[in-house]
């Protein structure tokens, strides 16, 4: 037995909170399901981790020839904060996740940005909820449920998640184990086919609107989180709208864009980005043009800058960079901290000059 191990970790009074600019190592993978791995994280400094239950990260992966950066939903929940974990599926045709089920394993060290994000329960609190999932959009879910399980095991959650097959469900004993400890967790899998070799009783075909009322005849009293593929949360969405279900109280995950703006006007004078604008970055002893409209990451790429970007939408916080000087309109959609805005920082994909402006990349 190596004793020594668990004499390297200082209590969590001793430890700092883990930040982005520090690695993260790989510490354990587990196969989920077919295509499916969880990958759990430790700070390679001995910091403990800071976040919702249901927030996301977003890893850079060194795959060849040039990192790309790819956005997971932790799987994880804070009320176990020596380390973090993310659930990943191998999407067809995706390098990102591909790289980390064939390459990524304990000892790998990965840079990351985040945990962000306003999907949890936490952000949205109610007194009983309705959790509807689809392949691995059931990653936020288990995020909230662990931590309801640690901190409120009386909380009282509907928990209907869809799979194609019995064998593609994702934490499935997992779940079937908290139903034991938590009174109040409903657990219902769909699946669409037959698998062989696997018995199953449960319910089968896909989530429509007859099946709403079986699986949660309280929905309407229910705040609902739902994550899954576009497709299915567009679905789900147009079935409680027609039900009549509050929307006040749905909540999806989804790292699309974000509609532009309408810039206000203040006291007579607008907040229009300049017409004509020059970005100084430091680090690349550049200045370079910025037509009005473009944001600070655009003209970056027109002028062979690079800023490390993922959802481009002002969500993740990838493309945070320092700035320096001048003013800019930075309309985001949480990636970024009201403490950093005012040491300085900036999203480099939603920030537009108000005029010459300099930046440290």
């Amino acid at each position: 037995m190596n004793i020594g191990v668990s004499q390297n970790y200082p209590h969590l009074d001793q430890m700092q909170p883990w930040n982005d600019r520090l690695h993260l190592e790989c510490l354990s993978v587990v196969e989920e399901a077919p295509n499916v791995k969880t990958f759990t994280f430790r700070s390679d400094n001995h910091n403990w981790f800071r976040y919702e239950p249901g927030q996301f990260m977003t890893f850079e992966l060194p795959v060849q020839p040039e990192a790309v950066l790819r956005t997971f939903t932790l799987s994880s929940s804070p009320s176990r904060p020596f380390t973090v974990a993310v659930t990943v599926k191998a999407q067809e045709d995706s390098i990102g996740t591909r790289w980390m089920l064939d390459h990524l394993m304990p000892g790998v060290r990965l840079k990351a940005f985040g945990p962000l994000g306003d999907f949890s329960m936490r952000k949205h609190p109610g007194s009983k909820y309705l959790f509807i999932s689809a392949g691995s959009g059931i990653t936020p879910m288990m995020s909230m449920t662990r931590w309801m399980h640690d901190c409120a095991p009386q909380s009282d959650i509907n928990f209907v998640t869809c799979a194609r097959r019995p064998s593609d469900i994702i934490f499935r004993k997992e779940l079937e184990y908290l139903t034991s400890c938590m009174p109040n967790l409903k657990l219902t899998f769909l699946i669409k086919e037959h698998e062989m070799g696997q018995v199953w009783t449960g319910i089968r075909g896909r989530l429509e609107t007859p099946k709403l009322p079986l699986l949660a005849p309280d929905f309407k009293d229910r705040t609902i989180f739902c994550c899954g593929p576009e497709s299915f949360m567009r679905d789900v969405r147009n079935m409680l709208e027609a039900s009549g279900f509050d929307m006040a109280h749905y909540h999806q995950e989804s790292f699309g864009p974000a509609p532009e703006p309408v810039l206000p006007m203040l006291d007579g004078i607008s907040t229009e980005p300049a017409a004509s604008a020059t970005v100084t970055f430091s680090m690349s002893s550049m200045e370079v043009p910025c037509a009005a409209g473009e944001t600070i990451l655009k003209a970056a790429r027109g002028a062979g800058i690079r800023i490390a970007a993922a959802c481009e939408s002002g969500l993740c916080g990838t493309c945070k960079v320092m700035k320096l000087a001048g003013n800019v309109d930075m309309d985001h959609n949480g990636g970024i901290l009201d403490e950093e805005i005012d040491e300085g920082y900036i999203l480099a994909c939603c920030s537009k000059p108000l005029g010459n402006v300099e930046v440290e990349a």
